[in-house]
């Protein structure tokens, strides 16, 4: 199995209509089930393996966790009319600072239906017409609508559960 795509290296077609946001907000819904389902029953010595020194499965998966502030920031920033999206920090200092692998993974799936799960209950309280209001992303220097915002986090979702799913079914 080839390793995914580099995050930074991915480029991004927003052209799709606004009217898929719906669909992506079902997409954001799902991914602690789906993430569940792939580690429930792994060994905790696969999830903590941290190959050539970089980020073990669970890291990835506390890493995801980890950026739900920044969504959550972000639609904050398309209600409130902002000019620009809030910034990640491409350190991820945070992921690298939290000992997510001294943590036990089902609080990291707890936290992260939960966080989740409070980002999409969110986006369903918000007008249609919003989710066609657009924002300069700070790294892609792109407009980004807020339905593309939500195609951006899924993407990001699928990119590290890829990873994890690698991860765990390394020979």
């Amino acid at each position: 199995m080839e390793q995914p795509t580099n995050w930074f290296e991915r480029k991004f077609e927003f052209s799709f209509p606004v009217e898929l946001y719906p669909n992506l907000c079902v997409r954001l819904r799902g991914t602690p089930a789906r993430f569940e389902d792939m580690v429930r029953g792994c060994e905790v010595d696969r999830m903590l393996k941290k190959p050539q020194g970089k980020w073990s499965a669970q890291e990835h998966a506390g890493h995801l966790l980890d950026l739900e502030p920044l969504w959550r920031a972000r639609v904050e920033d398309y209600i409130a009319g902002r000019s620009d999206l809030t910034a990640a920090d491409l350190t991820n200092r945070r992921t690298h600072e939290a000992g997510h692998n001294a943590r036990a993974l089902e609080e990291i799936l707890a936290d992260f239906r939960r966080t989740r799960l409070a980002l999409v209950k969110r986006l369903e309280e918000l007008d249609g017409t919003l989710f066609a209001r657009a924002i300069p992303h700070p790294r892609l220097r792109v407009p980004m609508r807020l339905v593309d915002h939500l195609f951006f986090a899924a993407e990001h979702d699928d990119h590290h559960l890829a990873i994890i799913w690698r991860m765990i079914h390394a020979r």
